[in-house]
Protein backbone atom coordinates (compact mmCIF):
# COMPACT_ATOMS: atom_id res chain seq x y z
CA UNK A 1 0.00 0.00 0.00
CA UNK A 2 1.50 3.47 -0.88
CA UNK A 3 1.04 6.50 1.02
CA UNK A 4 -1.74 7.40 -1.59
CA UNK A 5 -3.50 4.64 -0.31
CA UNK A 6 -3.31 5.64 3.04
CA UNK A 7 -6.03 7.65 5.28
CA UNK A 8 -5.67 8.48 9.17
CA UNK A 9 -8.34 9.86 10.94
CA UNK A 10 -8.70 10.29 14.62
CA UNK A 11 -11.92 9.39 16.32
CA UNK A 12 -12.91 11.21 19.64
CA UNK A 13 -15.27 9.73 21.96
CA UNK A 14 -17.44 11.59 24.40
CA UNK A 15 -20.56 10.69 26.59
CA UNK A 16 -21.57 8.93 29.85
CA UNK A 17 -18.61 5.91 30.56
CA UNK A 18 -20.35 2.62 30.61
CA UNK A 19 -18.83 -1.01 29.70
CA UNK A 20 -18.40 -2.10 26.41
CA UNK A 21 -17.97 1.25 24.68
CA UNK A 22 -14.05 0.54 23.43
CA UNK A 23 -15.19 -2.53 22.64
CA UNK A 24 -17.75 -1.72 20.61
CA UNK A 25 -16.21 0.83 18.47
CA UNK A 26 -12.58 -1.20 18.21
CA UNK A 27 -14.40 -4.03 17.21
CA UNK A 28 -16.16 -2.10 13.96
CA UNK A 29 -12.18 -0.72 13.17
CA UNK A 30 -11.26 -4.68 13.45
CA UNK A 31 -14.33 -5.43 10.67
CA UNK A 32 -12.21 -3.27 8.40
CA UNK A 33 -8.57 -4.32 9.16
CA UNK A 34 -8.17 -0.48 10.65
CA UNK A 35 -4.42 -0.54 12.38
CA UNK A 36 -4.44 1.89 15.47
CA UNK A 37 -1.98 4.09 15.47
CA UNK A 38 -2.43 5.64 19.05
CA UNK A 39 -5.01 5.86 21.93
CA UNK A 40 -5.77 7.23 25.02
CA UNK A 41 -8.81 7.31 27.11
CA UNK A 42 -9.82 10.06 30.26
CA UNK A 43 -12.88 9.58 32.71
CA UNK A 44 -14.14 12.13 35.04
CA UNK A 45 -17.08 11.79 37.29
CA UNK A 46 -17.96 9.01 35.13
CA UNK A 47 -17.70 11.29 31.81
CA UNK A 48 -15.83 9.77 29.33
CA UNK A 49 -13.44 11.38 27.02
CA UNK A 50 -11.75 8.66 24.32
CA UNK A 51 -9.41 9.08 21.21
CA UNK A 52 -8.40 6.76 19.02
CA UNK A 53 -6.20 7.50 15.79
CA UNK A 54 -6.51 4.72 13.06
CA UNK A 55 -5.37 4.25 9.67
CA UNK A 56 -7.66 2.46 6.29
CA UNK A 57 -7.35 2.58 3.28
CA UNK A 58 -7.95 5.44 1.70
CA UNK A 59 -10.72 6.36 -1.01
CA UNK A 60 -14.45 3.75 -1.10
CA UNK A 61 -13.71 2.22 1.94
CA UNK A 62 -13.78 4.94 4.60
CA UNK A 63 -17.32 5.85 4.11
CA UNK A 64 -18.80 2.28 5.70
CA UNK A 65 -16.79 2.71 8.35
CA UNK A 66 -17.48 6.36 9.53
CA UNK A 67 -21.00 4.96 8.77
CA UNK A 68 -20.73 2.04 11.20
CA UNK A 69 -18.79 4.25 13.83
CA UNK A 70 -21.48 6.25 13.88
CA UNK A 71 -24.80 3.86 14.03
CA UNK A 72 -22.66 2.28 17.29
CA UNK A 73 -22.21 5.86 18.67
CA UNK A 74 -26.06 6.15 18.42
CA UNK A 75 -26.28 2.65 19.90
CA UNK A 76 -24.05 3.24 23.04
CA UNK A 77 -25.24 6.72 23.74
CA UNK A 78 -22.47 8.39 23.17
CA UNK A 79 -20.72 11.18 20.67
CA UNK A 80 -18.14 10.81 18.00
CA UNK A 81 -16.21 13.21 15.87
CA UNK A 82 -13.75 12.41 13.04
CA UNK A 83 -11.13 14.66 11.39
CA UNK A 84 -8.64 13.61 9.24
CA UNK A 85 -5.23 14.07 9.66
CA UNK A 86 -2.71 14.47 7.11
CA UNK A 87 0.41 11.97 6.36
CA UNK A 88 2.45 15.58 7.25
CA UNK A 89 1.16 16.29 10.20
CA UNK A 90 1.28 12.49 11.38
CA UNK A 91 4.80 12.17 10.80
CA UNK A 92 5.19 16.13 12.31
CA UNK A 93 3.81 14.34 15.64
CA UNK A 94 5.79 11.19 15.40
CA UNK A 95 9.09 13.35 15.38
CA UNK A 96 7.94 15.24 18.12
CA UNK A 97 8.55 12.18 20.54
CA UNK A 98 12.18 12.62 20.92
CA UNK A 99 11.73 16.12 22.23
CA UNK A 100 11.99 15.82 26.40
CA UNK A 101 9.76 14.80 29.02
CA UNK A 102 8.93 16.00 32.28
CA UNK A 103 6.81 15.14 35.40
CA UNK A 104 5.43 18.22 37.15
CA UNK A 105 3.42 17.27 40.90
CA UNK A 106 1.16 19.79 42.49
CA UNK A 107 0.81 18.80 45.70
CA UNK A 108 -1.44 20.45 48.66
CA UNK A 109 -3.99 20.11 51.42
CA UNK A 110 -6.72 21.10 48.49
CA UNK A 111 -6.10 22.16 44.96
CA UNK A 112 -7.32 25.62 44.00
CA UNK A 113 -7.82 26.70 40.36
CA UNK A 114 -5.58 29.78 40.63
CA UNK A 115 -2.50 27.53 42.09
CA UNK A 116 -3.58 25.25 38.89
CA UNK A 117 -3.09 28.53 36.81
CA UNK A 118 0.10 29.94 38.13
CA UNK A 119 1.69 26.41 37.42
CA UNK A 120 0.46 25.85 34.11
CA UNK A 121 0.99 29.83 32.48
CA UNK A 122 4.63 29.18 33.54
CA UNK A 123 4.85 26.24 31.40
CA UNK A 124 2.95 27.99 28.66
CA UNK A 125 5.35 30.67 28.80
CA UNK A 126 8.30 28.15 28.64
CA UNK A 127 6.75 26.83 25.58
CA UNK A 128 6.56 23.51 27.20
CA UNK A 129 3.55 21.10 26.02
CA UNK A 130 1.14 19.46 28.77
CA UNK A 131 0.13 15.97 27.13
CA UNK A 132 -1.42 14.30 30.24
CA UNK A 133 -2.74 14.92 33.58
CA UNK A 134 -3.43 12.60 35.88
CA UNK A 135 -4.77 12.96 39.61
CA UNK A 136 -3.04 10.76 42.08
CA UNK A 137 -4.83 11.55 45.66
CA UNK A 138 -8.21 9.76 46.05
CA UNK A 139 -11.59 11.43 45.51
CA UNK A 140 -12.95 13.56 48.22
CA UNK A 141 -15.78 14.25 49.51
CA UNK A 142 -16.74 17.60 50.07
CA UNK A 143 -18.94 16.82 53.11
CA UNK A 144 -16.89 14.66 55.25
CA UNK A 145 -13.65 16.36 55.27
CA UNK A 146 -11.45 13.70 57.27
CA UNK A 147 -8.17 13.61 59.25
CA UNK A 148 -5.67 14.16 56.81
CA UNK A 149 -7.15 16.65 53.40
CA UNK A 150 -4.25 15.71 50.60
CA UNK A 151 -4.53 16.57 47.14
CA UNK A 152 -1.82 15.69 44.35
CA UNK A 153 -2.28 16.05 40.35
CA UNK A 154 0.83 15.08 38.30
CA UNK A 155 1.53 17.14 34.86
CA UNK A 156 2.67 15.40 32.12
CA UNK A 157 4.80 17.47 29.94
CA UNK A 158 7.06 17.84 26.96
CA UNK A 159 9.71 20.38 25.00
CA UNK A 160 12.87 22.11 25.55
CA UNK A 161 13.32 24.18 28.63
CA UNK A 162 14.24 27.40 27.96
CA UNK A 163 15.39 28.26 30.97
CA UNK A 164 15.33 25.99 34.07
CA UNK A 165 16.53 28.82 36.60
CA UNK A 166 13.50 30.68 35.69
CA UNK A 167 11.60 28.02 35.89
CA UNK A 168 12.80 26.99 39.07
CA UNK A 169 12.35 30.13 40.51
CA UNK A 170 9.02 30.86 39.37
CA UNK A 171 7.76 27.61 40.91
CA UNK A 172 9.32 28.74 43.91
CA UNK A 173 7.49 31.86 43.76
CA UNK A 174 3.92 30.47 43.26
CA UNK A 175 4.83 27.70 46.13
CA UNK A 176 5.63 30.47 48.58
CA UNK A 177 2.58 32.90 47.46
CA UNK A 178 -0.24 30.07 46.95
CA UNK A 179 0.74 28.17 49.95
CA UNK A 180 1.35 24.95 47.55
CA UNK A 181 4.22 22.59 46.50
CA UNK A 182 5.59 21.51 43.12
CA UNK A 183 7.60 19.04 42.18
CA UNK A 184 9.79 19.23 38.71
CA UNK A 185 11.50 16.36 37.59
CA UNK A 186 12.93 14.94 33.84
CA UNK A 187 10.94 11.76 33.26
CA UNK A 188 13.58 9.67 32.95
CA UNK A 189 14.30 5.77 33.69
CA UNK A 190 15.77 6.45 36.59
CA UNK A 191 12.68 8.49 37.93
CA UNK A 192 10.97 5.48 37.43
CA UNK A 193 13.12 3.06 39.57
CA UNK A 194 13.80 5.08 42.44
CA UNK A 195 15.15 2.13 45.26
CA UNK A 196 16.75 4.03 47.85
CA UNK A 197 15.05 6.80 50.19
CA UNK A 198 17.19 8.41 53.02
CA UNK A 199 16.51 9.95 56.04
CA UNK A 200 16.87 13.14 58.24
CA UNK A 201 15.64 12.39 61.91
CA UNK A 202 15.14 15.13 63.47
CA UNK A 203 11.99 17.93 62.65
CA UNK A 204 11.83 15.45 59.58
CA UNK A 205 10.86 11.66 60.59
CA UNK A 206 10.08 13.31 63.92
CA UNK A 207 8.38 16.37 64.52
CA UNK A 208 10.97 17.86 67.25
CA UNK A 209 14.92 18.17 67.88
CA UNK A 210 15.47 15.54 70.14
CA UNK A 211 18.95 17.38 71.33
CA UNK A 212 16.48 20.38 72.51
CA UNK A 213 14.65 18.35 74.50
CA UNK A 214 17.54 16.61 76.60
CA UNK A 215 18.47 20.14 76.69
CA UNK A 216 15.30 21.31 78.47
CA UNK A 217 15.58 18.17 80.75
CA UNK A 218 19.14 19.16 81.92
CA UNK A 219 17.90 23.11 82.42
CA UNK A 220 19.93 24.28 79.13
CA UNK A 221 17.54 24.90 77.02
CA UNK A 222 17.27 27.97 75.46
CA UNK A 223 21.25 27.67 74.69
CA UNK A 224 20.92 24.78 73.18
CA UNK A 225 17.75 25.71 70.86
CA UNK A 226 19.59 28.77 70.09
CA UNK A 227 22.60 26.84 68.89
CA UNK A 228 20.69 24.52 67.32
CA UNK A 229 18.12 27.23 64.63
CA UNK A 230 21.66 29.20 64.04
CA UNK A 231 22.89 25.29 62.52
CA UNK A 232 19.63 24.26 60.36
CA UNK A 233 19.61 27.85 58.86
CA UNK A 234 23.55 27.21 58.10
CA UNK A 235 24.41 30.29 60.03
CA UNK A 236 27.58 27.96 61.69
CA UNK A 237 29.08 25.32 61.17
CA UNK A 238 27.30 21.88 61.86
CA UNK A 239 29.94 20.34 63.76
CA UNK A 240 30.84 23.23 65.87
CA UNK A 241 27.52 23.81 66.98
CA UNK A 242 27.51 20.15 68.27
CA UNK A 243 30.26 19.95 70.05
CA UNK A 244 29.02 23.05 71.99
CA UNK A 245 25.44 21.20 72.35
CA UNK A 246 26.88 18.12 73.46
CA UNK A 247 29.16 20.08 76.43
CA UNK A 248 26.29 21.62 77.79
CA UNK A 249 23.99 18.10 78.19
CA UNK A 250 27.18 16.94 80.53
CA UNK A 251 25.74 15.13 83.84
CA UNK A 252 21.74 14.27 82.16
CA UNK A 253 21.05 11.13 83.02
CA UNK A 254 20.50 8.16 80.77
CA UNK A 255 17.57 7.41 82.29
CA UNK A 256 16.09 10.37 80.92
CA UNK A 257 17.01 9.03 77.11
CA UNK A 258 14.61 6.23 77.49
CA UNK A 259 11.36 8.37 78.35
CA UNK A 260 12.58 10.67 75.22
CA UNK A 261 12.77 8.06 73.10
CA UNK A 262 9.13 6.54 74.03
CA UNK A 263 7.74 9.55 73.51
CA UNK A 264 9.11 10.47 70.52
CA UNK A 265 6.48 12.49 68.62
CA UNK A 266 6.63 10.63 64.81
CA UNK A 267 5.80 13.08 62.00
CA UNK A 268 2.05 12.66 59.72
CA UNK A 269 2.47 10.17 57.09
CA UNK A 270 5.47 8.57 58.54
CA UNK A 271 3.98 5.24 59.17
CA UNK A 272 1.83 5.17 55.85
CA UNK A 273 5.42 6.14 53.90
CA UNK A 274 7.18 3.44 55.00
CA UNK A 275 4.50 0.53 55.02
CA UNK A 276 4.34 1.47 51.42
CA UNK A 277 7.97 1.67 50.93
CA UNK A 278 8.61 -2.04 52.20
CA UNK A 279 6.01 -3.16 50.51
CA UNK A 280 7.19 -2.26 46.96
CA UNK A 281 10.67 -3.01 48.24
CA UNK A 282 12.51 0.26 48.48
CA UNK A 283 15.62 0.27 50.97
CA UNK A 284 15.50 3.45 53.57
CA UNK A 285 17.71 4.90 55.90
CA UNK A 286 18.40 7.36 58.76
CA UNK A 287 21.02 9.69 58.34
CA UNK A 288 21.16 11.74 61.18
CA UNK A 289 22.89 14.61 63.05
CA UNK A 290 21.09 13.05 66.19
CA UNK A 291 21.68 10.26 68.37
CA UNK A 292 21.80 6.75 67.60
CA UNK A 293 20.17 5.98 70.90
CA UNK A 294 16.39 7.28 69.03
CA UNK A 295 17.77 6.27 65.55
CA UNK A 296 17.70 2.85 66.89
CA UNK A 297 13.92 3.40 68.44
CA UNK A 298 12.61 4.57 64.79
CA UNK A 299 14.09 1.68 63.17
CA UNK A 300 12.36 -0.76 65.21
CA UNK A 301 9.10 1.27 64.83
CA UNK A 302 9.34 2.02 61.40
CA UNK A 303 11.05 -0.54 59.80
CA UNK A 304 13.66 1.09 58.56
CA UNK A 305 16.96 -0.81 56.82
CA UNK A 306 19.76 1.58 57.91
CA UNK A 307 20.88 4.06 60.65
CA UNK A 308 23.72 5.99 60.98
CA UNK A 309 24.24 9.22 63.42
CA UNK A 310 25.94 10.35 66.05
CA UNK A 311 26.82 8.21 69.76
CA UNK A 312 26.60 9.64 72.88
CA UNK A 313 29.62 8.91 75.54
CA UNK A 314 27.44 7.71 78.93
CA UNK A 315 29.39 7.23 81.97
CA UNK A 316 27.97 5.73 84.82
CA UNK A 317 24.84 6.51 83.59
CA UNK A 318 25.54 9.97 82.94
CA UNK A 319 26.29 11.86 80.07
CA UNK A 320 29.55 12.62 80.04
CA UNK A 321 29.12 15.94 77.04
CA UNK A 322 30.80 14.25 74.61
CA UNK A 323 30.55 11.80 71.54
CA UNK A 324 32.27 8.90 70.27
CA UNK A 325 33.19 8.38 66.71
CA UNK A 326 32.99 11.04 63.80
CA UNK A 327 30.61 13.32 63.81
CA UNK A 328 27.71 12.83 61.45
CA UNK A 329 27.32 16.19 59.56
CA UNK A 330 26.47 17.44 56.25
CA UNK A 331 29.62 15.93 54.18
CA UNK A 332 29.43 12.52 56.40
CA UNK A 333 25.64 12.23 55.32
CA UNK A 334 26.31 12.70 51.21
CA UNK A 335 29.10 10.07 52.01
CA UNK A 336 26.79 7.38 54.00
CA UNK A 337 24.04 7.66 51.11
CA UNK A 338 26.86 7.04 48.52
CA UNK A 339 28.50 4.07 50.62
CA UNK A 340 24.62 2.60 51.07
CA UNK A 341 24.02 3.20 47.62
CA UNK A 342 27.00 1.28 46.33
CA UNK A 343 26.47 -1.78 48.83
CA UNK A 344 22.69 -2.17 47.88
CA UNK A 345 24.18 -1.86 44.05
CA UNK A 346 22.22 1.17 43.61
CA UNK A 347 22.58 4.22 41.18
CA UNK A 348 22.94 7.24 42.88
CA UNK A 349 20.17 8.73 40.43
CA UNK A 350 18.20 5.75 42.18
CA UNK A 351 18.25 7.71 45.69
CA UNK A 352 16.18 10.08 47.28
CA UNK A 353 17.07 11.68 50.36
CA UNK A 354 14.82 13.85 52.54
CA UNK A 355 15.67 16.68 54.97
CA UNK A 356 15.05 19.95 56.53
CA UNK A 357 18.19 21.42 57.53
CA UNK A 358 21.20 23.18 56.07
CA UNK A 359 23.19 19.89 57.24
CA UNK A 360 21.34 17.49 54.80
CA UNK A 361 21.76 20.01 51.53
CA UNK A 362 24.76 17.63 50.23
CA UNK A 363 23.16 14.90 50.78
CA UNK A 364 19.53 16.09 49.26
CA UNK A 365 22.24 17.85 46.50
CA UNK A 366 23.66 14.43 45.70
CA UNK A 367 20.77 12.28 45.66
CA UNK A 368 18.82 11.69 42.35
CA UNK A 369 15.78 13.29 43.59
CA UNK A 370 16.64 15.53 46.85
CA UNK A 371 13.23 16.75 49.11
CA UNK A 372 13.32 19.40 51.56
CA UNK A 373 10.46 18.56 54.26
CA UNK A 374 8.81 21.21 56.04
CA UNK A 375 12.53 22.67 55.52
CA UNK A 376 14.06 26.49 56.79
CA UNK A 377 13.79 29.39 54.19
CA UNK A 378 17.65 28.96 52.99
CA UNK A 379 17.24 25.24 52.68
CA UNK A 380 13.91 25.24 50.06
CA UNK A 381 15.40 27.61 48.05
CA UNK A 382 18.66 25.17 47.81
CA UNK A 383 17.14 21.83 47.18
CA UNK A 384 15.01 20.85 43.75
CA UNK A 385 11.90 19.48 45.45
CA UNK A 386 9.73 20.99 48.65
CA UNK A 387 7.04 19.57 50.33
CA UNK A 388 5.88 21.90 53.23
CA UNK A 389 1.64 21.28 52.78
CA UNK A 390 1.70 17.43 53.37
CA UNK A 391 3.06 14.88 55.66
CA UNK A 392 5.77 12.98 54.93
CA UNK A 393 3.44 10.20 52.66
CA UNK A 394 3.85 13.19 50.19
CA UNK A 395 6.69 11.25 49.03
CA UNK A 396 4.70 8.61 47.18
CA UNK A 397 3.18 10.90 45.12
CA UNK A 398 6.58 12.19 43.64
CA UNK A 399 7.20 8.74 43.18
CA UNK A 400 4.20 8.24 41.03
CA UNK A 401 2.26 6.53 43.08
CA UNK A 402 -1.77 6.87 43.32
CA UNK A 403 -3.80 6.41 46.40
CA UNK A 404 -5.35 3.14 45.32
CA UNK A 405 -1.51 1.73 44.84
CA UNK A 406 -1.07 2.89 48.92
CA UNK A 407 -4.53 1.91 50.24
CA UNK A 408 -4.35 -1.72 48.65
CA UNK A 409 -1.20 -2.55 50.54
CA UNK A 410 -2.35 -1.20 53.59
CA UNK A 411 -5.45 -3.42 53.97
Amino acid sequence: MTLEDKEIILLKVSGQDKPGVTAGLTSILANYEATILDIGQADIHDTLSLGILFEIKAGSSSAPILKDLLFKAYELEIKVKFTPISIEDYEHWVRGQSKKRYIVNILGETLAAGQMAAVTQILSDQNLNIYAIKRLTGRVSIIDKGMYPRSCVQLSVSGEILNKTLITAKFMEISRTLDVDISFQEDGIYRRNRRLVCFDMDSTLIQTEVIDELADLAGVGEQVRAITESAMNGEIDFSESFKQRMALLEGLSEEVLQKVAENLPITQGAHRLMKALKYYGYKTAILSGGFTYFGKYLQKELGIDYVHANELEIIDGKLTGKYLGEIVDGKKKAELLQLIADKEGVHINQTIAVGDGANDLPMLNLAGLGIAFHAKPTVKESASTSISSLGLDGVLYLLGYHDRHIDMMME
